[in-house]
């Protein structure tokens, strides 16, 4: 059974704070985002919905330091990371922030293990140890035995779960995720997500994930939709 997410007297691992976002198309301006606070604490599932276009991807990137926004800011851990050097954010994304997208993105000509323990060796983590971690995570989804087969041989459902296994790795203490299951049909969709789920809940990660998938909204502890660039509180229904 998975553990109850982090109460909200934790202090968030994950905040922006008057986060904004504009772009130029040809003589328009167009603000996706418009000062969005927003806090996710560890073990707690935080979902973004809505459709193409809405700012959700705008919003994990700058969490993600991926995007620098047009105004506000981003802390992580603490620490405000937009004042940060390139150099400075890029050490602090690979050191605590994950990712999984809607295409896993595996490298086709290695296992599943080794998928997930070349992250954690590029870290510096010695090929032992990461190859222990990633059979940990990868038996915990549910892979024990696929982890000697590459990519092609394993199904979208098991591919995404190597993908996921290979995000928390190396202990992010942020997992964002874009369109997760995507890329998946309704069935596998659902096993996929429960199995990150029970992953977050497990490794107490703060996860911020996006989606368009509104059957998914079930596992979220709160859920927003942005409605012209500002965030508003969705009411989520007991799964």
């Amino acid at each position: 059974m998975s553990e109850p997410w982090a109460p909200p007297s934790l202090e968030p691992v994950l905040s922006v704070r008057k986060l904004a976002r504009s772009y130029q198309s040809g003589h328009e301006t167009l603000e996706v985002l418009r000062r969005v606070d927003l806090d996710v604490r560890p073990g707690e599932i935080v979902g973004l919905i809505g459709p193409s276009g809405s700012g959700k991807s705008s919003l994990l990137h700058a969490a993600g330091l991926l995007e620098e926004p047009s105004g506000g800011e981003v802390w992580v851990d603490g620490e405000e990371c937009l004042a940060l050097s390139d150099a400075e954010r890029t050490r602090t994304r690979r050191a605590k922030i994950g990712f999984v997208y809607q295409f896993h993105h595996l490298l086709p000509e290695f296992t599943a293990l080794e998928n997930v323990a070349l992250p954690q060796m590029i870290s510096g983590v010695k090929k032992k140890d990461a190859k222990a971690e990633a059979a940990r995570l990868l038996t915990m989804l549910g892979l024990k035995d696929r982890m000697e087969h590459q990519p092609a041989q394993l199904s979208g459902g098991e591919q995404q779960r190597v993908a996921i296994a290979r995000a928390i790795a190396n202990h992010p203490r942020i997992l964002l995720a874009d369109e997760p299951t995507g890329n998946l049909d309704p069935a596998t969709s659902g096993n996929v997500f429960q199995s990150l789920f029970d992953l977050i809940r497990i490794e107490k990660v703060a996860a911020l994930i996006a989606t368009h998938n509104h059957e998914l909204i079930g596992f979220m502890d709160r859920v927003f939709t942005l409605r012209d660039g500002h965030l508003e509180r969705v009411r989520v229904s007991a799964r």
